[in-house]
């Protein structure tokens, strides 16, 4: 049996290639893709949107009653996630947030949304990138307390709008957790003396159409061991986020992410 899907945020980079994807794969269906409507592509066939053929499915401003989704996957923008989030929790059909630069408070709303249905919150939906947090967890408990600087440093495009990506926060995160502690230092300027042990150096580059690349490194006095991420092009999360809404769908009302997906 296939699964329904309904993309959120359908006009988007991501958007289309979730709609792309998803047509070629035989467990899952598109029955609705949503945007902004002051997205001019809105009444469009999403399938011809995306490049690969009408599939009947037009790009609406909201999310119609019918056929209702197993799931939703909220690609767009913060403020997409909130407008989608409600009638998500009022229908209580899943949703798979891969949208990243939310604020505290959204991120509150989003937990608070867990209680009434499925919700997968996601920082990064790779599936090598969620194995990479596990690696880099691993290391910095084992490195911990032995004198090793930690600095991480992202690449990506020249359209992405956040910064520091949410994937190198939730890095940054993971190794003050294991470590201990720590504080945070995004990038440094002028005679700032010498570095403290305390800090955990976060440095985001932005240029060209780069999709993404993270390197975590840990190093001390006399050796270096770097983590690396390369993404290649955008399918890789967009098929981690097709992947998480096969899971997702048939889950009770809840907080996941993607080591749920993983088994990890």
């Amino acid at each position: 049996m296939k699964t329904h899907i309904a993309i959120n945020g359908a006009c988007g980079r991501m958007g289309q290639r979730l709609v792309a994807l998803a047509k070629d794969d035989p467990e899952l269906q598109v029955v609705a893709a949503v945007d902004s409507a002051l997205n001019p592509l809105v009444g469009r066939d999403a399938g011809e949107v995306a490049g690969v053929g009408a599939n009947g499915v037009l790009i609406s401003a909201e999310l119609p009653l019918n056929p209702r989704p197993d799931c939703v996957i909220d690609f767009s923008a913060p403020a997409g996630t909130m407008v989608i989030l409600p009638t998500c929790v009022g229908r209580k059909i899943p949703l798979v947030i891969a949208t990243t630069g939310h604020t505290d408070a959204q991120k509150a709303e989003i937990e608070e949304a867990a209680h009434d249905t499925a919700i997968l919150f996601a920082p990064n939906m790779s599936l090598v990138v969620n194995v990479l947090f596990k690696l880099v967890r691993l290391t910095a408990e084992t490195l911990k307390g032995k004198g090793f600087d930690t600095e991480i440093v992202e690449r990506h495009h020249r359209f992405k709008k956040d910064s520091p990506s949410g994937t190198a926060v939730h890095f940054a995160e993971i190794i003050r957790e294991a470590m201990g502690g720590g504080r945070f230092v995004h990038g440094r300027e002028g005679l700032v003396g010498e570095r403290q042990p305390d800090e955990i150096g976060v440095h985001a580059v932005r240029g060209g159409d780069n999709v993404g690349e993270h390197t975590i490194i840990f190093t001390t006095l006399g050796e270096t061991l770097e983590l690396v991420h390369k993404g290649h092009n955008r399918d890789s999360y967009a098929r981690g986020a097709l992947l998480a809404a096969k899971f997702l769908a048939t889950k009770t009302a809840g907080q996941y992410d993607m080591a749920d997906v993983l088994g990890l």
